[in-house]
């Protein structure tokens, strides 16, 4: 297809600050629903400052500096497990659960010695010989990785040697990191209209900050400069915010330094908040580059376009992932990584997008359009991330009824990527960052965008 650069009006960018809430009746199913498909005595989810995601999904808690972890058993019993910090933290709970202290989560020199161990903690609320213990980290060990790829491995040695202790010989600890975070059978794969709501909001403060800079960024501005036009408000984050420029070679995952904006410089930023993540590069350039447009940046949309063309209700992972490959072909360029990928709580959730992935594209499933081109040669850098969610005819009419602002504003990007960029989007697909696939290659013009000619 061709490709052309095409002046389109800048969408209508908006900084929010009240996040819809998922009701606390939808944290009561989630945690029901982790222990019946968990089928063990026990599910335990550790968590940590970086590792958060799970435990925020289940009841609205992220560690700010220490370790948890949440206890559910078969009989209803559900404690929260925390060190000293997180007591003071708890007020942020959406579904009633028992507070126990351990301070073996807590940090460095802070007292350790004057509550329970956790060994006793787990006993004292039920765990014991011979039962059996589905334990959720943050990730799991594909069949390839590990030929016990059934045990627990993305969490601490310390906890699971104290489970083992409990259990005994007769008991079972598995790994439960699948339950909630597989691309397929995870519960964190498909989103409610409530959870997807908050991700929304996500999505338009992001595409608000990183367009803000993308518009105000000039050279003789150093990048902390430049930054600052994402106007932060303290919002949760699911990455370290990037901005780098230059005109060599170019580390783009890199935090904003001192440098200062040059006029042909290379240039990306990218920020994300629980749900969302936007980002896009280009060059500082208030004319078209030939040589930029016809090498990097026409082929670069092209895959773009096609991505968003082949994701849809029941596609598979290979499907899209072929799609992308034969759409790259002859540009010598590749994405770098999977193209695509389940967002949450957490930048990169897992993916179905993969050569041999017969996993399918599901109602309710929150993606990252995330195709990072590679190899780019050296002083030039292009990047289009935002975030989208499939949604079938039940789910639409749902988001429609519940939340009818948030549906004008998907029906409104809908109209700009169809009729503006030329992108016929299957109907299942709901962008929700604001201009998503508006791609600016040159930041000094920026109503220049790529679009279908």
């Amino acid at each position: 297809m061709d490709i052309i650069l095409k002046q389109v009006s800048t969408p209508d960018f908006q900084f929010v600050e009240e996040i819809p809430a998922v009701p606390g009746e939808e944290y009561e199913r989630r945690l029901a629903a982790l222990v019946q498909a968990a089928g063990t005595d026990w599910v335990l989810v550790y968590a940590d400052r970086e590792h958060y995601a799970n435990l925020t999904y289940l009841v609205n808690y992220d560690p700010r500096f220490e370790e948890g972890m949440l206890a559910l058993g078969r009989n209803g019993r559900r404690v929260l497990i925390v060190g000293n910090e997180g007591l003071g933290y708890v007020g942020i709970l959406r579904a009633p659960v028992d507070v126990e202290l351990c301070q073996t989560f807590s940090l460095n020199s802070q007292p350790r010695n004057t509550a329970p161990r956790l060994r006793d903690v787990l006993a004292r609320i039920g765990i014991r010989s011979g039962q059996s213990v589905s334990l959720v980290g943050w990730k799991y060990l594909e069949s390839y990785e590990n030929n016990a790829s059934t045990a627990p491995a993305f969490v601490p040695a310390f906890y699971v040697d104290v489970l083992h202790s409990l259990v005994g010989v007769g008991g079972k600890l598995v790994d439960g990191a699948v339950l909630l975070v597989h691309p397929q059978r995870g519960l964190r794969a498909v989103n409610s209209a409530a959870q997807m709501a908050a991700f929304e909001w996500a999505g338009r403060n992001a595409s608000a900050a990183v367009f803000n800079i993308l518009h105000n960024t000039r050279p003789g501005m150093s990048e902390m400069q430049a930054i600052q036009f994402m106007r932060y408000a303290g919002q949760p984050m699911t990455m370290h915010p990037i901005l780098v420029s230059g005109k060599g070679q170019i580390n783009g995952l890199r935090s904003p330094t001192a440098k200062i904006i040059e006029h042909g410089d290379a240039i990306s930023t990218g920020l994300g908040y629980w749900g969302s993540l936007v980002c896009r590069a280009g060059m500082i350039l208030d004319q078209p580059d030939t040589a930029f447009f016809e090498k990097v940046a026409a082929p670069y949309f092209t895959v773009v376009m096609t991505w968003y063309l082949a994701v849809r209700l029941g596609a598979s992972g290979r499907d899209i992932f072929q799609a992308v490959e034969q759409a790259f072909a002859g540009s010598g360029m590749r994405s770098s990584l999977n193209p695509g990928h389940l967002t949450s709580y957490e930048e990169w959730l897992s993916s179905p997008i993969r050569p041999d992935s017969d996993e399918k594209i599901q109602s309710g499933m929150v993606l990252q359009s995330d195709i990072i081109p590679t190899p780019v040669p050296q002083g030039w850098l292009m990047n289009c991330e935002d975030t989208v969610a499939v949604a079938d005819t039940g789910l639409r009419a749902e988001l429609k009824a519940e939340y009818p602002e948030l549906w004008g504003r998907v029906e409104r990007r809908r109209r700009l990527m169809i009729e503006a960029l030329g992108i016929p989007l299957a109907e299942e697909l709901l962008p929700l960052s604001d201009g998503a696939a508006y791609l600016p290659p040159f930041w000094l013009a920026s109503e220049l965008v790529c679009a279908a000619a």
